[in-house]
């Protein structure tokens, strides 16, 4: 058993088949069918429920998952401490930020810091906080952006920002004149909704919830632009971070507080007494820096 063949049988198990996991790690198939036949006869074991529609682990195959990805992720981490010794030329930092942040509030720190660190390769992926949670946990990212008002007890976490929650509507909406709106205002009209998942949609959630009434959902997206769009049309109004809509380039959408001022903040999050790498360090040190002078 080596691991290699560990990593094939990950990605069969993963992808849902043999042609699956070939196209995920661009090898071909017959090399893994091979990998996986010798792992089953070394192992004297069967590993895989094989059907026509999708292969899934058998009993002893969800056990040797488990090791599997233990020990795929400690020789990641081996490989990754080596490369480390040669210096900060090497690296890369896997962060997972949500839309909004990703697309206003991060550009300038990513910038940034790819100007000061050029060999560095910045991979950035966008989800939910949620998810971005189950990402971190998993190995898939090394940091992450999380709604920091109950941080999950295994992750370390560093204040980012605090950004105040608004309604957008357009200019010709009557609540576009308006200093602020209620929260029962707010919900009686269509709404512009982001999937679960996603702080904004929890927001909604939770405040429909705590007052027994269903939203009102006309449209259901995690596309801003398509979200703006619809607003504009008047087909429903929404809510976003203010920055969203205050360096929104055609400025014919209002921000609109509520009554009671609703605010999130949010942090800077990694696996607790995980490894970070040199590469993840600096960029921890070369953010919270920048978010200090602001």
């Amino acid at each position: 058993m080596n691991l290699k063949q560990l990593s094939y049988f990950k990605a069969v198990v993963e992808q849902g088949g043999f042609s699956a996991a070939a196209r995920h790690l661009h090898i071909a198939q017959p090399a893994i069918s091979i990998a996986i036949r010798k792992l089953e006869s070394e192992l004297e074991l069967t590993l895989l429920q094989r059907s026509e529609r999708k292969i899934t682990a058998t009993t002893e195959g969800e056990v040797l998952l488990q090791h599997a990805n233990r020990l795929l992720e400690q020789a990641s981490i081996a490989n990754l401490e080596m490369n480390e010794l040669k210096g900060l030329t090497k690296g890369e930092v896997r962060i997972g930020i949500p839309s909004m942040l990703g697309s206003y509030y991060f550009p300038p720190f990513l910038m940034g810091f790819k100007h000061r660190y050029p060999e560095l390769r910045l991979s950035v992926f966008e989800q939910g906080t949620r998810r971005l949670q189950e990402m971190i946990r998993s190995g898939e990212l090394d940091l992450g952006v999380v709604v920091a008002d109950a941080p999950p007890a295994d992750l370390e976490t560093r204040f980012l920002t605090r950004e105040e929650m608004v309604a957008c509507v357009p200019k010709e909406h009557p609540f576009a004149n308006k200093t602020s709106i209620t929260m029962d205002e707010f919900f009686s009209q269509e709404l512009v909704v982001f999937k679960p998942g996603y702080f904004l949609r929890e927001f909604i959630d939770r405040f429909s919830q705590q007052r027994g009434k269903a939203p009102t959902i006309a449209f259901e997206t995690n596309l801003i632009p398509l979200t703006k769009a619809i607003v504009r049309q008047g087909f429903g109004i929404t809510t976003f971070l203010r920055m969203v809509v205050e360096q929104d380039s055609q400025q014919d959408l209002v921000a609109v507080p509520f009554s009671e001022p609703v605010h999130l903040d949010l942090s800077l999050a990694w696996k607790k007494e995980g490894y970070l790498s040199r590469a993840d360090r600096a960029f921890v040190e070369y953010i919270l820096e920048h978010v200090s002078r602001e």
